[in-house]
C-alpha cells in the first residue's frame, strides 16, 4: 500500500461517518465541531504529503550529487529520511487521534473496519520516508542496470 493508498484509507474511513455523509451544513453544534475537525485533519494530511514530496525531492537530489557512490548516497539520503521522520510519526499520532475521534459516530461496520486498517495505515505513514528512500534507490538500481538482450 503506498502513502497515497494509506491517506485515501484514513479519508474513506474517516468519511464513512453519518456526520460527514450529509450535503448541507451541518444543523447541530457537535456536527460543526465533527465537520470542523474533519477540515483540519485534511489540511494536515495535504501538509504532510507536500513535505513527503519535499523530502522525496531532495532525495533525488542527494541521489543524483552522490553519482555512483553508493554509500554516499545512502547516507545522505538516511540523513534526510531522519530530518522528516519526526513529521512522519508526528501525522501518524494525529490519524490515531482523528481516527479515535470519529469512532463514536460511525457504524459498527466502519468501526470493525478502521479498527483492522488503522494500524496498518499508521505504519505505512511512519514508514514513509524509508519507503521513499528504498523506492527512489530501486529506481536509480533500475535505470543503471544494462537492458537485457532481448
Amino acid at each position: 500500500m503506498s502513502l497515497r493508498t494509506a491517506l485515501a484509507a484514513a479519508a474513506v474511513l474517516a468519511l464513512a461517518t453519518p456526520a460527514f455523509a450529509q450535503d448541507a451544513p451541518p444543523a447541530d453544534p457537535a456536527a460543526a465541531a465533527a465537520a470542523q475537525a474533519e477540515a483540519a485533519f485534511e489540511a494536515r494530511a495535504e501538509a504532510f504529503q507536500q513535505a513527503m514530496g519535499a523530502m522525496q525531492g531532495e532525495m533525488r537530489t542527494a541521489l543524483t550529487a552522490a553519482g555512483a557512490d553508493q554509500a554516499r548516497a545512502n547516507a545522505d539520503m538516511d540523513a534526510i529520511a531522519a530530518r522528516y521522520q519526526p513529521q512522519a510519526d508526528a501525522f501518524a499520532t494525529e490519524l490515531d487521534a482523528f481516527m479515535t475521534s470519529q469512532l463514536s459516530v460511525m457504524p459498527p461496520e466502519a468501526q470493525a473496519q478502521m479498527a483492522q486498517m488503522g494500524p496498518m495505515v499508521r505504519a505505512q505513514i511512519t514508514s514513509a520516508p524509508a519507503t521513499i528512500k528504498a523506492g527512489l534507490l530501486q529506481q536509480a538500481a533500475a535505470a543503471a542496470a544494462p537492458a537485457a538482450p532481448q
